[in-house]
C-alpha cells in the first residue's frame, strides 16, 4: 500500500495526511470545496502530496480516510469505494450535525451508518478521540515507552489488522475495542474521548501521552 486518499481535509484530515507523507506514504487529497482550495496545504505537504476530487481520492486511494462532517457522509462516493478499507474519523455533533434518532437512542453509532451507506467498503473506526494538535504532536517509534494508543473498531478482522500496520507505520499502537457496534465507548463524552491525550481535562492545547493500558481503562468505563 503507498497511497493515501482524503474524503475531507480539515483538521484531522489534514493531520493524518501529514503523517501519512511522513512514514513515507503518497496522499490524495480532496474536499467538498474542489481541489483548487487544498493547494496551501498540498504545499505544505510536499511532493508525495497532490490535491483532486473526493472520485479522485477515494479512487487512487489504497486506503482511503472519511473525515466529513457525518450530516454529509451520504455523499461519500460509494462505487469507487468498493472494496477498500475505509477509515471513518468521524464523530456525531448534534449542534452542527442535526439529530439523528437512531443515534440519539443508541440504536446504531456513526460509524455502523457510514458502513450502511458504504455496503462494499470494510469501514474501520479510529482517530474519533483525540484532538488534532495531540494527534499531530504524540507519534512515537514503535516500543516506545511514552507511545500512545488509538481505539479501533470494524467488523473486517483483516481490514483492522491493515489499520493497525498504517497506526504502527505513522506512530500510534492500536487497542481493537470490536465491531462497530462498540465504537460507542470513544464517542463524545465518554472517558475515552480527547482528554486522555491531554494534559489536563480543560487543557487540549497541551498533549501529553495516552498509552494501551490507559485507553483501556477509559473504554472500560464507559456506558450508555
Amino acid at each position: 500500500m503507498t497511497t493515501v486518499g482524503l474524503i475531507g481535509s480539515g483538521n484531522i484530515g489534514g493531520t493524518v495526511a501529514r503523517l501519512a507523507v511522513d512514514a513515507g506514504y503518497d496522499v490524495v487529497l480532496s474536499n467538498s470545496r474542489g481541489p483548487e482550495t487544498l493547494t496551501d496545504l498540498v504545499e505544505t505537504l510536499g511532493e508525495h502530496a497532490s490535491a483532486g476530487t473526493t472520485q479522485d481520492a477515494a479512487q487512487v486511494g489504497d486506503l482511503v480516510v472519511v473525515s466529513v462532517p457525518l450530516k454529509a457522509y451520504r455523499a461519500v462516493p460509494v462505487e469507487p469505494l468498493a472494496g477498500k478499507v475505509v477509515i471513518d474519523t468521524n464523530n456525531y455533533y448534534p449542534q452542527r450535525d442535526g439529530t439523528f434518532p437512531e443515534l440519539d437512542s443508541g440504536e446504531t453509532t456513526s460509524s455502523e451508518l457510514l458502513q450502511r451507506h458504504l455496503p462494499d467498503s470494510r469501514v474501520v473506526k479510529v482517530f474519533n478521540n483525540i484532538y488534532f494538535k495531540g494527534l499531530a504532536a504524540l507519534p512515537r517509534p514503535s516500543g516506545a515507552a511514552d507511545r500512545s494508543a488509538l481505539a479501533i473498531a470494524g467488523d473486517d478482522a483483516a481490514a483492522k489488522a491493515e489499520v493497525t500496520a498504517f497506526l504502527d507505520r505513522i506512530g500510534y499502537d492500536a487497542v481493537d475495542v470490536g465491531p462497530l457496534a462498540e465504537g460507542w465507548r470513544y464517542q463524545p463524552d465518554t472517558p475515552a474521548y480527547g482528554t486522555l491525550y491531554s494534559a489536563s481535562p480543560t487543557d487540549w492545547e497541551h498533549p501529553a501521552p495516552g498509552d494501551a493500558a490507559k485507553l483501556r481503562a477509559a473504554l472500560a468505563a464507559a456506558t450508555r
